[in-house]
């Protein structure tokens, strides 16, 4: 043993040398280079949009530009709101018609569809992202929204007591005739993020859940979407994300009317369809008044993110504190979900 020992102030056989651990350090040192240099482009991006908003801002507020009721190009007036509101109404109607429908997609793709069918299913769902989103917009404009208008005017008569679903006539474009066919844009990347985390499910979760006399559908309910909640409500949020900054289409279905209308199926307008529509004409304050509208995207679209990111972290912790609750319980609430049903 004494033979073997290494002499003090000798390097060690087992220690690398400073240039066998260079490219290590160049690795590390590039990727936080990187990482850094995004953030950075994100700052310059805020700093140069805030800097061209800066005289819409000076004419008429913050305050009153972004929640001002009056977009008037030719008296110069903008006020924004309109354009938020419609923003975030086909946002929201995106994510409440696209989500359920995704998350139903991936559980049947995962755990109802046979194998052989499987592969077709994914692809079919997949391919809807590669339809552009022009083509979205006029087969929305031309096809879906003459065909569902006599449906949209009996909801709107039926439900004319429940404030701004009911009441008014139906126009073409509307509000829901957009926010239609983005939860059809949004649905393939909700739907892929599903499925992966639905895969990852551990199979011993679902057998025991089975094995306990769980049906089909309680093994879903019980081990396959608590452990996915977090995924799922990630996925949720990058749709939402992709539907408020969603242009083309948008600027086709909605109706570019810079007005608040008063029921989901009357016409709108939207941040990014206002500066689709005018940037190339806009001059002076309306230029700057375009910037300041890509300016509050820009802050929406980064509020959204944020919330996506405590929602996910949230629900993470949640999933894990049911499965902590299950391994130490062995698997008592599904025991005694299946023994109620």
């Amino acid at each position: 043993m004494e033979a073997a020992s290494i002499p003090t102030g000798e390097r060690s056989i087992l220690e690398r040398s400073p240039l066998a651990r260079l490219p290590d350090r160049a690795l590390k040192y590039g990727l936080t280079a990187l990482a850094a240099l995004i953030l950075a482009l994100i700052v310059y991006f805020f700093i140069r949009l805030v800097g061209q908003a800066r005289p819409a801002f000076a004419k008429e507020g913050v305050i009153g530009f972004v929640f001002g009721n009056d977009w008037n190009v030719g008296a110069e007036h903008f006020g924004a709101l309109p354009l938020l509101v419609g923003t975030l109404i086909t946002s929201v109607l995106a994510l409440l018609i696209g989500v359920p429908v995704a998350v139903a997609a991936a559980v049947y793709a995962t755990e109802l569809c046979p194998l052989r069918l499987r592969g077709a299913l994914t692809l079919l769902v997949e391919l809807l992202a590669a339809v552009p989103s022009v083509v979205y917009g006029l087969w929305g404009i031309f096809f879906l929204a003459p065909k569902l208008q006599g449906t949209e005017q009996w909801i709107a008569d039926r439900l004319s007591f429940i404030p701004f679903i009911g009441g008014g006539l139906v126009t073409i474009p509307n509000y829901f005739i957009t926010g239609l066919v983005l939860a059809i844009m949004i649905l393939p990347i909700v739907s892929a993020i599903s499925r992966e985390v639905m895969s990852t499910v551990p199979a011993d979760h679902k057998e025991a859940a089975l094995g306990l006399g769980a049906t089909r559908w309680e093994m879903i309910r019980l081990a396959v979407l608590p452990y996915c909640r977090s995924g799922i409500v990630g996925g949720a949020m990058l749709g939402l994300g992709r539907a408020i900054g969603e242009t083309i289409a948008v600027t086709i279905l909605i109706g570019n009317a810079p007005e608040l209308g008063h029921h989901i199926f009357s016409q709108g307008y939207s941040l990014a369809a206002a500066i689709a529509n005018e940037f190339g004409e806009a001059q002076g304050v309306h230029r700057s008044a375009l910037f300041a509208a890509g300016l509050v995207l820009f802050v929406l679209t980064l509020l959204v993110n944020g919330i996506a990111r405590l929602l996910v972290v949230r629900a993470a912790r949640a999933s894990n504190s049911a499965a902590s609750g299950q391994s130490a319980g062995g698997m008592v609430p599904v025991a005694d979900a299946a023994a109620g049903a």
